[in-house]
């Protein structure tokens, strides 16, 4: 067995392979950028290395410095998790020429399916269903311009390399093939080092299904049943599930018998994922992910096993644990990938430190994460903080679970999607097996957080309780409420949401009994009490339990479901304030300018491309708020922003 392992990666795979890897005696070894020199994965190696500065292609995509690493902490095998170099074939090739296991499949089959125009030419020849597309050698952009136009609308462009959904592109309208295919490739240069593309035809509504296979150095191939991953946005897996539900008997069994099929053409060896689409009737090979999944997880929970052991027990030589008749699946298991994004502003990726991140108990689900209370999400990587999944004998039942475990995430630093994850998994389409890759396209807006304004009455009660602590004390000067002897004692408060203002003021009637009045509505509240971050009251009769948590002007509180982020408008604090300056656009988030497609002195239209922001790996166009010239440009490509910089000057057209 292998009894040093070193992890290329961070975050939430690095800490779960440290996990199976301290399970099973053998020493770890970190990795980490400058952005991650604190981070949890490091903390939980027995040793660590720094190998670079924060940008991927100087740290976490830098192979000599990583196999460096290795050598000076006598590391005997390498893992790569998955992203970064976990599917690069010349990453493998240079762990075997340096003496070192590399924990994955052989450079050769990872060179196989590395390309996905060579995986899809191969997979046909052999019978397996693929999609029409175009998968040629000629890359230049006026000829996958032909082909496109070839090829039909809808399209869907995919780098030839790359994996997760990055840099992919769905094009329905040829006037904008250009700008698709010029996005597709720079995410593909800067995400995986390769701008070869991939032309495909776009089916609209299909489920996203796959297959876990494993394979050993003897020749042994087995399946560890299928999922569905089909809850996805931006091409990015949100919800993932085992097994697939609702597939016919006779399809499950051609899918997982493709899978093998797929695995043995190449010479594959370890973990790998066979993945397909499936339109209803017949399912269609996609592409191979040569590494561990990060859904990886379910397929545990409903086999029982750890495939992170069997990748190093695999990796050290050993046959496979078991044969195909010995593999048993049971009962449904589910995935939420909880994500530093916030769902009110498109999804922008959200980066910060982590006042406070509490995870669901051990009790409720399993909780793979790599960030806590404390960390600081970094803008340069991707967004994933950690994976909530649970197990239950019945689908339904795995999902009321894992909703109510989302529930018990409290995350204040940064905005989380978690609540808008839990009405997905609580919607009757998602429950009727109705879903698609297109379902959020289509209804993602209903799972946005609702607006109920009684809801959010009851809620700015408990963030006023919060920010004024001892409203309620029987002793007038213990209490810090505003008593004045022979008048109310009524103490006024402003709060905001969401860019509306809430006045609140609160008085003291008699003990252990208040008057809250919002907005001029007044709400009787009774019988305060407070425990480890919580408050409980008796709200107009009915008793209500909040989590709340306090910080800077941020007041969090955590009811029915619901997040609230009010702002505390305090007068005797300079630190509020919801002005901004006039003329300017900002950016929404941190990252890099890419791209700036105006000059100063231009002329631009309402809702033209000014500048395009690249952060955790994706791209976010800046566009005109109104028509106008623009005055001066405050970046220049490749410059980096942090969040709220101004990066241009508009003058209205008026002007």
């Amino acid at each position: 067995m292998i009894e040093s392992l070193l992890v290329a990666n961070r975050g939430e795979i690095a800490c779960r392979i440290f996990r199976t890897a301290r399970r099973l005696g053998i020493r770890t070894i970190a990795v980490f950028s400058d952005a991650d020199a604190s981070a949890r994965h490091v903390r939980e190696a027995d040793e660590a290395v720094w190998i670079g500065p924060a940008p991927p292609r100087e740290s976490y995509l830098n192979v000599a410095r990583i196999i460096e690493a290795a050598r000076a902490t006598n590391a005997q095998a390498i893992h790569p998790g998955y992203g970064f170099l976990s599917e690069n074939a010349a990453f493998a090739q240079a762990c075997v020429d340096a003496g070192l296991i590399f924990v994955g499949p052989p450079p050769a089959a990872i060179g196989a399916m590395g390309s996905k125009i060579v995986a899809k030419a191969r997979m046909r020849a052999k019978g397996v269903p693929v999609l029409p597309g175009y998968e040629g050698a000629d890359q230049d952009l006026a000829h996958l311009q032909a082909q496109a136009r070839s090829v039909g609308m809808p399209l869907i462009i995919k780098p030839a390399a790359g994996g997760g959904g990055k840099g992919m592109r769905i094009v329905r309208d040829e006037a904008k093939l250009p700008e698709a295919l010029a996005a597709a490739r720079r995410l593909a240069e800067s995400g995986f080092g390769d701008g070869s593309l991939l032309l495909e035809r776009y089916l609209p509504a299909p489920r996203h299904v796959e297959v876990q296979i494993f394979a050993d150095s003897h020749g042994n191939y087995v399946h560890l049943g299928d999922r569905d991953c089909s809850i996805q946005r931006r091409h990015q897996k949100l919800i993932e599930e085992a097994p697939a539900p609702a597939l016919p008997d006779e399809l499950r069994t051609r899918l997982r018998a493709a899978a093998i099929v797929v695995a043995r053409e190449i010479g594959y060896i370890s973990a790998g994922t066979v993945e397909f689409l499936f339109d209803g009737r017949e399912f269609y090979f996609m592409e191979m992910n040569t590494r561990l999944q990060v859904e990886h997880t379910v397929t545990e929970q409903v086999t029982g096993l750890d495939l992170v052991e069997w990748q190093l027990k695999v990796a050290s030589g050993e046959r496979l644990p078991l044969e195909q008749a010995q593999i048993n699946l049971n009962g449904h298991a589910i995935e939420a990938r909880i994500c530093a994004e916030d769902p009110e502003r498109d999804f922008l990726p959200s980066a910060g430190d982590l006042r406070l991140l509490e995870w669901p108990a051990p009790e409720m689900a399993r909780v793979d994460a790599g960030f806590g209370t404390g960390d600081r999400v970094p803008e340069s990587y991707d967004s994933l903080l950690g994976k909530v999944i649970c197990w239950a004998p019945t689908r339904s039942e795995a999902a009321a679970r894992l909703a109510g475990a989302l529930d018990r995430i409290h995350c204040a630093g940064v905005r989380t999607n978690e609540r808008w994850l839990a009405r997905i998994l609580q919607s009757p389409g998602f429950l009727r097996v109705e879903h698609s890759i297109a379902f959020l396209e289509s209804l993602g807006k209903q799972f946005a957080d609702p607006a109920d304004a009684a809801a959010e009455r009851r809620a700015a009660v408990f963030a006023a309780l919060a920010v004024r602590p001892n409203s309620g004390e029987s002793d007038p000067w213990a209490a810090v409420d505003g008593f004045t002897p022979n008048l109310p004692a009524i103490v006024p408060l402003s709060l905001q949401l969401r860019g509306q203002h809430h006045a609140i003021g609160i008085e003291t009637q008699q003990r252990e009994r208040l008057s809250v009045a919002i907005d001029a509505e007044s709400i009787s509240v009774a019988d305060v009490l407070r425990t480890d971050g919580s408050i409980a009251a008796t709200l107009d009769g009915l008793r209500v339990k909040a989590r709340v948590y306090v910080y800077e002007i941020h007041v969090h509180v955590w009811l029915d479901g619901n997040h609230y982020d009010f702002l505390h408008e305090d007068p005797r604090s300079k630190e509020f304030s919801a002005s901004t300056t006039g003329g300017g656009l900002t950016t929404p988030l941190p990252g890099v300018v890419v791209a700036v497609k105006v000059a100063e002195g231009q002329a631009v239209a309402a809702g033209e491309v000014l500048m395009v922001i690249e952060a955790m790996k994706m791209e976010h166009a800046i566009t005109a708020p109104h028509a106008g010239t623009v005055q001066t440009l405050h970046f220049a490509p490749g410059d980096r922003v942090s969040e709220g910089s101004a990066l241009l000057e508009l003058s209205a057209a008026a002007d």
